[in-house]
């Protein structure tokens, strides 16, 4: 199937938006076809402030109307835990409310930015994705993240190089809890990497009360060189900083 027959069997979506490559290109599409397409971003504790401005920034650029909803998925004990399925359980909490949202504008069709490299048997969202009923497009067409990408720049998308960002939680090891302080820790610390220049980067905190900075191989470099400027940024949060010398 291709898109544009998507959109003409589908002329009125809603889309969970994330600002990211795939949704950004999803909703570039389905506005070019004439689609009404309507756009729904959740701002959990996961998100980083800079996710939102950038989803605000692209539908305003598309002139799609964006609607943001704060939600506290860590209400959920389920997904506080940080189980090894925790990215079900808070998926179906935010998809349940997505669709709730886009139910009372008179959207029935909620679509998401998934695409065809995404693993079905590797990501325990998917599963939220398909008890829920939403639809990914770009993945039933058979667009990969390369293609989406190349096609983004092709119409002159700003998110065509786009880094992949996963949610703050991925910073966390799977079985120690998640709290908001912690949280707000590892977003000021690769806030301020991203101050620093550097790109594509993950502060993973350690239960001991640490920080382990990883970044592509072209950054370790400058990062050690860098090592008193990181410090005085990070430490005052994290008991110990250390630097992944294997690349992102």
């Amino acid at each position: 199937m291709q898109l544009q027959q998507f959109f003409d069997d589908n002329p009125r979506i809603a889309a969970a938006f994330s600002g990211g490559v795939d949704s950004s290109y999803l909703l570039y599409a389905a506005k070019t076809a004439g689609c009404d397409v309507r756009a729904y971003f959740v701002k959990s504790q996961f998100q980083p402030g800079f996710e939102l401005d950038d989803a605000v920034g692209i539908a305003a650029r598309l002139g799609v109307t964006l609607t943001v909803e704060e939600f506290s998925v860590l209400n959920d004990p389920a997904v506080a835990a940080n189980p090894p399925d925790r990215c079900y359980h808070c998926k179906t909490l935010m998809l349940r409310r997505l669709r709730e949202l886009a139910r009372a504008d008179g959207y029935d069709v909620l679509c998401d930015g998934t695409n065809a490299d995404d693993d079905e048997t590797d990501r325990p969202g998917m599963r939220a994705l398909r008890e829920q009923n939403v639809i990914s497009p770009l993945r039933d067409c058979g667009l990969d993240k390369a293609t989406i990408r190349l096609l983004s720049r092709q119409v002159g998308l700003p998110t065509h190089d786009k880094p992949s960002y996963s949610c703050l939680a991925t910073r966390i090891p799977t079985g120690t809890a998640i709290t908001t302080d912690v949280l707000g820790k590892i977003e000021r610390a690769e806030g301020a990497l991203s101050k620093m220049g550097f790109s594509d980067y993950r502060v993973r905190y350690q239960p001991t009360g640490g920080a382990r900075i990883e970044l592509p191989d072209d950054q370790i470099e400058n990062a050690a060189s860098r090592r008193a400027e990181i410090l005085t940024a990070l430490q005052p949060e994290f008991q110990t900083v250390t630097l992944n010398l294997v690349g992102r």
